[in-house]
């Protein structure tokens, strides 16, 4: 599929009032991608349209998943600067959902973006970037499918870089008391609380010149794929089954993974093998108020009249200037809370959701959560700007669907 292709898709479809969503590989928990009438499959568009070595600028059609990505841009000596750890996205599902990683130096991956290509629902071809069209470039980059459908998008890479990687766990507490210390001491910096213990595995990324300590083999599928992925699938399995269980099998994960060290290409380094199911909602927060949403959390798991068998993964972002970006303006703290399939969720959510919302926290758009536009506003500086920008390109709502009128309004 091509540019002109999906225009002419449009026209016939404004034409004959009908709506159209742009989809991917189906990753979001929400359904800000499900298409009520026309769908476009967005990996029908998966190829790389030019590389820039010099400047460091790779286009690409959006439909390309960032495993693709990540080794396309490897043949040709670059990097995406940061990652986070799925790589089955496609590009554009992932920056216009604000999908990210951690670093306090590095904002969500739509900071990369340096131009992209919409198909307006007018039909049209509009192309922008800090200097062309500038308020469509500040909206669109996170723009959860609600102002046109994006087919190319330049992205700003890195040189190839390799990782060294550190994983330990270690005491919640301990870690709270050098937060600091280790968010700006670090390239990248994440932890993963165990519910019903004192316990986290703390792990830090930071760039090396070689790449000298690769995992054996042996020691990368113990790790990623028996404990992290097979175990620990038997492990929800039996937690679903026996919920009193689920405490001591938080226990033993805590201390399950082992410290290590390693050392490895970058993407290889942020993204994981994750095959064990799961429903997830994920909230930013500003960075200082990161103790008091953890101790709400703490407070709600030991409440729940069921038990909660995934870790809490915490991350950390720079502010960015995009206008519906979760860290738009602050530096952020990620809590990003889970739940085995097939468990009981909806009240651990809504109480987390909460407690967040209280703290100023925005919710990732392709996570679950149960916010509208009414109680976004607030949370949002440049939320009516990207309203009016929605209006100028998609008067007609052609692109809308349940979603983007519940959080955005019809």
């Amino acid at each position: 599929m091509s540019t002109d292709e999906v225009c002419v898709l449009v026209q016939d479809a404004a034409r004959e009032g009908r709506r159209v969503k742009p989809v991917g590989t189906g990753h979001s928990f929400t359904s800000a991608a499900v298409a009520e009438d026309i769908q476009v499959d967005l990996r029908r568009m998966s190829g790389l349209v030019s590389v820039d070595r010099e400047a460091r600028l790779a286009t690409v059609q959006a439909g390309i998943d960032l495993c693709r990505l990540n080794d396309e841009l490897a043949t040709h000596g670059l990097a995406m600067p940061n990652l986070g750890d799925i790589n089955v996205q496609t590009v554009a599902g992932a920056i216009s959902t604000g999908t990210h990683g951690t670093g306090a130096g590095y904002g969500c991956l739509s900071t990369f973006v340096e131009a992209l290509t919409l198909v307006t629902g007018a039909g049209e071809v509009l192309r922008c970037s800090a200097t062309e069209n500038p308020d469509v470039f500040a909206a669109a980059r996170v723009g959860i499918g609600a102002l046109g459908v994006i087919t190319e998008v330049t992205l700003r890479c890195a040189d190839a870089f390799v990782l060294r990687a550190h994983e330990t766990p270690a005491l919640l507490a301990d870690v709270l008391a050098s937060l600091d210390d280790r968010i700006g001491g670090n390239d990248h910096f994440e932890f993963y609380w165990y519910p019903y213990t004192d316990r986290v595995q703390a792990k830090t990324n930071n760039r090396v010149p070689l790449d000298d300590a690769p995992l054996s083999r042996f020691r990368a599928w113990l790790d990623d794929e028996f404990l992290s992925n097979t175990v620990y699938a038997g492990a929800c399995r039996l937690g679903r089954a026996i919920p009193a269980f689920v405490p001591a099998v938080q226990a033993v994960s805590a201390r399950a993974l082992t410290e290590r060290t390693y050392t490895a290409r970058s993407d290889r380094v942020f993204c994981t093998p994750r095959r064990v199911r799961f429903t997830e909602m994920e909230y930013g927060v500003p960075r200082a108020a990161l103790p008091e949403a953890l101790t709400a959390l703490q407070r709600i798991v030991a409440s729940l009249p069921f038990k909660v068998q995934f870790p809490v993964e915490i991350r950390f972002t720079a502010p960015d200037d995009i206008w519906l970006s979760h860290g738009y303006g602050r530096e952020s703290a990620y809590l990003a809370i889970h739940q085995y399939v097939g468990a009981p969720y909806e009240p651990y959510f809504r109480a987390f959701e909460r407690v967040a919302a209280s703290l100023g926290g925005r919710p990732h758009w392709g996570k679950l959560h149960y916010r509208d536009a009414d109680s976004l506003r607030p949370a949002y500086p440049r939320f009516d700007d990207f309203l009016t920008v929605r209006d100028r390109l998609d008067p007609s709502r052609t692109f809308q669907n349940d979603y983007t009128a519940r959080v955005l309004g019809a």
